[in-house]
């Protein structure tokens, strides 16, 4: 198992401790670096900015938002990255959700799934730099008709295969994810529930694809913090948790409010989303079982966080993300140093 750090989002206060933390995992011999968008800072541009003063970490898009940009956009944004990075760059993709996508960028979030694998398949053969056509039922290029012509990609990426990873939750999206992609970021993840929440999922769309689990990335972030008192450590996630269980999207479309029940949680997960959409969100937090909390995070000691790494290790896991939290830079740096001594003394580094 690898590992992985997750920067979140650019432009919340934190962005020079952010570049020091990216700089930090690169020194401490991390993998890959991920930096995400909703609708504040985009996801290319920190990466090129992280890239350009790291010199062996992986950068990778977690995620660039579909209803965001054309598929074309965004073969172009890869192959840059790419080339600009000498072969560091990794492709995550991900519909975003209801609000977003028809809220901030106009564009109807309906049939995702389908949506998804056009996008995928038009990033991939722009990529190939043969002249571009296709025709689907979301997107036809050239357009019938008009002056367009077949074109195709002028800058040549450093590799001929860019590793391309979707952002998946829902069981349908996670099989999909298996037969076209090549790794799937996963979001509150629990050890225990992988294979049922996400594995099984995935194994039945490589296996649709013709395809084993064999170099397929399972990637999920996983927040990480240091200290005596777990359920303090645990406290700290509260809002976060609330946030996405209770908040994102909408009451019928969220996503991980669906993967909290999934998980065993039908009753609290509902509790939560109640308060929080009824403006709640302090009750909403307080809601949140410390269980689901710790399940889904690396809290406590470094040997408590290495029997966790452990388990996800088991559980099959091959790149683990950490979120690496605190107040400041060095209890997030201790934290990423944390996350290094605990793979080796769980026996994975």
């Amino acid at each position: 198992m690898r590992l992985g750090i997750n920067l979140g989002y650019w432009g919340a206060g934190m962005d020079a401790d952010n570049l020091a933390v990216a700089q930090e995992a690169d020194r401490l011999g991390y993998d890959v670096c991920w930096a995400a968008e909703a609708y504040g800072s985009d996801a290319p541009t920190v990466l090129a900015w992280v890239a350009a003063q790291t010199e062996r970490i992986d950068v990778g898009s977690a995620i660039l938002q579909i209803p965001a940009r054309q598929p074309a956009m965004t073969a172009m944004t890869a192959a840059t990255l790419d080339s600009l990075t000498k072969g560091r760059f990794r492709l995550g993709l991900g519909v975003s959700g209801p609000q977003v996508s028809e809220g901030w960028y106009g564009v109807k979030f309906d049939k995702p799934l389908a949506r998804t694998r056009e996008y995928v398949e038009i990033v991939r053969k722009a990529m190939t730099r043969e002249r571009l056509s296709y025709e689907g039922e979301h997107w036809t290029l050239p357009l019938p008709g008009g002056p367009g012509k077949p074109i195709k990609l002028t800058v040549h990426p450093e590799r001929e295969h860019i590793p391309l990873y979707i952002a998946a939750i829902g069981p349908k999206n996670l099989e999909q994810t298996g037969e076209i992609a090549d790794g799937a970021l996963l979001i509150f993840p629990a050890a225990e529930h992988l294979e049922a929440t996400a594995l099984t999922h995935i194994r039945a769309g490589r296996e649709k694809a013709g395809l084993t689990m064999d170099g397929f990335d399972v990637c999920p972030t996983v927040p990480l913090a240091v200290g005596d008192d777990v359920t303090a450590l645990a406290d700290m996630f509260r809002p976060y948790t609330a946030l996405y269980v209770g908040g994102m999207g909408s009451r019928k479309q969220n996503f991980y409010n669906q993967l909290a029940r999934r998980m065993g949680y039908e009753k609290e997960a509902a509790e939560i989303q109640d308060k929080y959409l009824a403006g709640d969100k302090t009750g909403a937090a307080a809601a949140v079982p410390h269980s689901l909390i710790d399940s889904t995070t690396l809290l406590g000691s470094v040997e408590r966080i290495a029997d966790g790494m452990r388990a996800y290790a088991e559980a099959g896991v091959t790149t683990l993300t950490l979120a690496p939290a605190g107040f400041t830079l060095d209890e997030r740096i201790t934290a990423l140093r944390a996350g290094t001594e605990a793979m080796e003394r769980a026996g994975l580094a």
